[in-house]
């Protein structure tokens, strides 16, 4: 069975349970943080293809006297953090796997600027299409370096199927159960990727006999 018809059956047959709690979370989000109700950011998809992600919002627009926007952590409410613990915040992308822009399996789709940071090897997350969850989310989530992630990312390029992804979706309820890995030390989620450091043999120049 082809992953994209895969994607659309199972977002069918669980329509009953995923479509009520989108709409109850959706009238929360109103209640307690306002409008809009979604957040939404252009992300790269497959090849690199951008496209605009949908998200609740789980922020406030707190902003400093210079009219700036204070740090993520500052402006992550209670509320906010349980949605993101939950995952809860994360069920508007199924209008994006409905799309085909998203799978519900694959590589998180990241920043638009990190594009150009990647390495060779770490670029061929975008060989597939974007997902909500992943073997990176499954082996850490946002407490693996960003190294780690991608390299979870490039072997589940390498090694995709639609019993690898079945896999995952389990592993992704028992992961948000347990409530694990949702955010690096200090930081609301994660640090921005800088892009990786070559390894330590490629820093220092070869020297001849």
């Amino acid at each position: 069975m082809p992953k994209r018809i895969f994607d659309l059956l199972l977002l069918l047959l669980a329509a009953p349970v995923w479509v009520p709690v989108l709409l109850g979370v959706a009238v929360l989000v109103r209640l307690k943080l306002g409008s809009p109700i979604f957040f939404r950011q252009r992300r790269p998809g497959r090849h690199g293809v951008i496209f605009e992600m949908v998200k609740f919002r789980t922020m406030t627009d707190a902003r400093d006297a210079d009219g700036q926007l204070l740090p993520d952590a500052v402006r992550l409410t209670p509320f906010g953090r349980f949605l993101r613990s939950s995952s809860l915040d994360e069920l508007p992308e199924l209008w994006n796997v409905l799309k085909g822009e998203m799978s519900l399996v694959g590589p998180r789709p990241l920043l638009v600027q990190y594009l150009e940071r990647y390495s060779p090897r770490q670029a061929r997350r975008h060989e597939v299409a974007p997902g909500i969850t992943g073997l990176a989310q499954v082996n850490g989530r946002n407490a693996l370096s960003w190294e780690e992630k991608f390299e979870w990312d490039v072997r589940y390029v390498e090694t995709c199927s639609l019993a690898l992804d079945v896999k995952i979706l389990f592993l992704t309820v028992k992961a948000v159960l347990w409530r694990t890995g949702i955010s690096a030390a200090g930081e609301a989620t994660m640090p921005e990727f800088k892009g990786s450091s070559p390894p330590r043999a490629e820093l220092a120049p070869q020297r001849g006999g």
